[in-house]
C-alpha cells in the first residue's frame, strides 16, 4: 500500500486539545479575546467594525508578533516607519484570502512578493489605559501621523440600533465578509476573554482536531472524502463539505486543529451542517 493511501485510510486515536498558550511578552497585557454576540441592550454604546479574515498580530514597537508572542518574520520594509507604540491588528489581504496570509506568516523565510499584498489593519492599542472610544481615536491619529503604506486603521462606527446593526451585517456578508466586531466604547483593554468585545456572525465557528479520514468515492476516489475530527467536548463527526480539491489530495495531518462552521446542533448533539473552513493557526 502506498504511503499516501495508508495515511488516508488511517484512523488515529483521539488527541486532547492543547491549552491556549499564554502571552509571552511581559510588557504587554495578554490579548483581549472576543465572545460570541448576545443581547447587549443599547447598541449605541458599542463601536462596530468589520471582522476581517486575516491573521491576528501585534506590533510591540519594534517587531511583529503572533497573538501568542512568537516573532513574525516579515520583510523589514513592511514595518518601516511604524511607531514605537504597541499596536494590535490583523494581517490581511482581502476578503476570502485568509489562507494566503496564514501561509506567509508560517513560511520559514519571507516571501517578498507575497508580503507586498498584505496590510496591517490596526484595531487597538493594547498598552493604552483609556476606554476603547479614546483608544480608537488615538489609533487613527497615530496611523495618520506615521503615514506608513502598510499600516491602516480599521474603521470603527456607532450604529443607531439593532435593526441598523443587522443591516450592516447583511451588507458585509453579501460582499463576502466574515461578520462584525463590537466593542464597548467605555471598555478598558483587559487581557483574556471579554464580554466587552463581541464577534457577530450568522453562523457559529468552532475548532476540532483531525483524528483520521474518510476515503473519497467517485471523482474523489483515492483522495479524502471527509476529515474525521473530534472537538473539545469529545464529539466526533465528519467534515467533508468545504474541502478544496487540493486539500482532498493533501489533507491536514492528524493532530491538526481546524476551524469549522455550523448551524446549531442536531438532536444527537453534534454540529448541524458542519463544514470545513480552514486550518486553525495559533496566531
Amino acid at each position: 500500500m502506498e504511503p499516501r493511501t495508508a495515511l488516508l485510510a488511517l484512523l488515529l486515536s483521539a488527541a486532547l486539545l492543547s491549552p491556549a498558550p499564554t502571552w509571552a511578552a511581559p510588557d504587554l497585557p495578554a490579548p483581549m479575546l472576543a465572545t460570541r454576540f448576545h443581547d447587549i441592550g443599547d447598541v449605541g454604546a458599542w463601536l462596530v467594525s468589520e471582522k476581517l479574515d486575516g491573521v491576528r498580530a501585534r506590533w510591540d514597537g519594534h517587531q511583529l508578533l503572533t497573538r501568542n508572542g512568537d516573532r513574525i518574520d516579515a520583510p523589514g520594509w513592511f514595518t518601516a516607519g511604524w511607531p514605537a507604540q504597541a499596536i494590535e491588528g490583523e494581517l490581511w489581504i482581502a476578503r476570502g484570502r485568509f489562507q494566503q496570509v496564514s501561509d506567509l506568516v508560517r513560511a520559514l523565510r519571507p516571501d517578498e512578493s507575497g508580503w507586498r499584498q498584505v496590510r496591517f489593519m490596526a484595531f487597538d492599542l493594547p498598552g493604552d489605559p483609556g476606554p476603547f472610544a479614546q483608544r480608537a481615536q488615538r489609533l487613527r491619529s497615530l496611523v495618520g501621523q506615521v503615514n506608513a503604506p502598510r499600516l491602516q486603521a480599521i474603521a470603527q462606527a456607532r450604529v443607531a440600533g439593532r435593526a441598523a446593526l443587522d443591516a450592516r451585517l447583511r451588507t458585509v456578508m453579501a460582499a463576502g465578509g466574515e461578520g462584525l466586531m463590537l466593542q464597548r466604547a467605555d471598555a478598558r483593554y483587559v487581557g483574556g476573554r471579554s464580554d466587552s468585545l463581541l464577534k457577530y456572525k450568522p453562523a457559529a465557528d468552532a475548532e476540532a482536531r483531525v483524528i483520521g479520514y474518510r476515503p473519497g468515492q467517485g471523482k474523489y476516489a483515492g483522495q479524502v472524502g471527509a476529515l474525521l475530527v473530534e472537538d473539545a467536548h469529545g464529539r466526533r463527526f465528519a467534515l467533508g463539505s468545504g474541502l478544496s480539491d487540493a486539500e482532498r489530495r493533501q489533507p491536514p495531518r492528524p493532530g491538526t486543529l481546524v476551524t469549522y462552521r455550523y448551524n446549531g446542533l442536531t438532536a444527537k448533539g453534534t454540529p448541524r451542517f458542519a463544514r470545513y473552513l480552514r486550518v486553525r493557526t495559533r496566531n
